[in-house]
Formats: C-alpha cells, structure tokens, sequence
C-alpha cells in the first residue's frame, strides 16, 4: 500500500490493479488533505494507514479506480466503509453529490492520464 501525495501515472496504476485485482484498484480518498491510499485488498486497509498517518475518519471515502477506463468509468463510488448513517450516507456509494464531485477533482488532480 502507499499514499499518493503527488501525481501518479495512469500505466503505474495499471500495474498496481494487475498485481493485485487485475482491472481495478481499491483507493480511499481523504478529502480534507487531497491525497488517496491505494493497493490494498480492502479499503478498510487503506483506510487504516491514512488514520495512522493523521486523516480524520470522516474525510475518507472509499473508491474503485479502473485504469483502463476513461473519464466517468473511471472511478466507482462502492465501499463499505463508506456506509455513514451519522453523515447522512446511508449506501455503499457516495451519496451526495458535491462530495462525488470532490473526490474526482482530486482524482483529476492526482492522475496523470
């Protein structure tokens, strides 16, 4: 696993997704720092290093990145531990909108397509 502070290549995403799931990646997203963990198998995992290293639990949100996709297909809102009732998210996916649109800005901001 690593955190990605700065711009990440597009191919070196793709090598991390064929390591471990083959077309995707598991990311989490803190959206208070603009950065993402990624190369977990859970994101509970990612989430946890992202903890350890000073996130607040309430930034993070877990994503699916598919490098081979482009533009809207590439991102995937489904996490569990996105399951928030306190926050108003009650699903696996990121249900407010302004918050999705947060996540791919830093997404469009971390990768290098």
């Amino acid at each position: 696993m690593q955190i990605i502070e700065n711009k990440i290549n597009l191919s070196e995403l793709k090598k991390i997704a064929q390591e471990r799931f083959g077309d995707m990646l598991k990311a989490v997203v803190d959206i208070e720092k603009e950065i993402m963990a990624i190369g977990g198998e859970m994101h509970a995992d990612e989430e946890a290093l992202l903890l350890e290293k000073g996130s607040k639990q309430e930034n993070l949100w877990g994503i699916n990145i598919y490098p081979d996709h482009i533009n809207d297909d590439l991102i995937e809102f489904n996490s569990m531990i996105n399951l928030r009732p306190r926050q108003n998210n009650r699903s696996r996916g990121v249900d407010n909108p302004e918050l999705r649109d947060k996540i791919k800005q830093i997404i469009d901001k971390l990768i290098i397509k």
